[in-house]
């Protein structure tokens, strides 16, 4: 039997697959790298976590700003799974369905953080007072709890879940998957720590949990984008799995 008599239609063409899969491996590395323009939000931030933001005065511009870029982020984070999915579908379409799954919770929960910072700021707009510094400081501690969940805890579940997909598949190179899975196990361990009070969530020896996972994404991102999916190991797979 012909080797083309078995091989799916879209898969049995070079100049087919080839266009088809560098589309959106380009399209899904720019969505990840898309996802690293929050990175300012920690500077951006810094006024809001005063204990009397609400009652001190000057622009709202960066936390705004801030909410914009957190907006965007939790949008590509979206979009990264759904690009994906038609090639990932192929290895195991559970996982990658629950890949879509989290990565819309993650984004659930980045729009409900950002909600509390607009009503931090409408108390401030409003002249709240001092009668409302309690409302505020809890508003802020509440963005943080969430963005523990949202914005460190889902991600290491996505990167985990990629990383077992993207390993198993061959798509990208092993080293890069399992870096995605060592950082998303690291990342969780601690999220752990955090909520039994063993680190504090904005400590700077903190943010060394998600070295790794930021590692993975960004390099994945330029890996997408340069290099893109290895589509013999794509072909090798659907075959097998006839």
């Amino acid at each position: 039997m012909n080797s083309t008599d078995i091989i799916p239609a879209d898969l049995s063409t070079e100049s087919g697959p080839m266009t088809s899969l560098r589309k959106t491996s380009l399209v899904g590395g720019g969505l990840y790298l898309l996802t690293f323009i929050s990175i300012p939000t920690l500077a951006l931030y810094q006024g809001i976590h005063e204990p009397n933001f609400i009652l001190g005065t000057g622009p709202d511009t960066p936390v705004i700003i801030g909410v914009i870029l957190e907006l965007v982020v939790a949008l590509a984070g979206i979009g990264t799974a759904i690009v994906l999915y038609p090639v990932l579908r192929k290895q195991n379409e559970g996982m990658a369905i629950g890949l879509i799954g989290s990565r819309v919770l993650e984004a659930s929960t980045m729009f409900a953080g950002v909600a509390f910072l607009l009503s931090v700021v409408a108390l401030r707009q409003n002249g709240a007072g001092a009668d409302a510094l309690i409302i505020g400081q809890t508003q802020v501690a509440m963005y943080d709890r969430m963005f523990l969940v949202g914005q460190s805890f889902m991600p290491a579940i996505n990167d985990l879940l990629l990383g077992f997909l993207l390993y198993h598949s061959r798509l990208v190179p092993r080293g890069l998957s399992l870096v995605g899975i060592v950082g998303g196990i690291l990342l969780i361990t601690g999220d752990v720590c955090i909520l039994f009070g063993l680190i504090e969530q904005h400590a700077p020896s903190t943010g060394l949990f998600a070295i790794a996972v930021a590692l993975f994404e960004f390099s994945l991102g330029v890996w997408l984008l340069a290099k893109g999916m290895n589509a013999s190991t794509l072909k090798e797979n659907q075959l097998v799995s006839m």
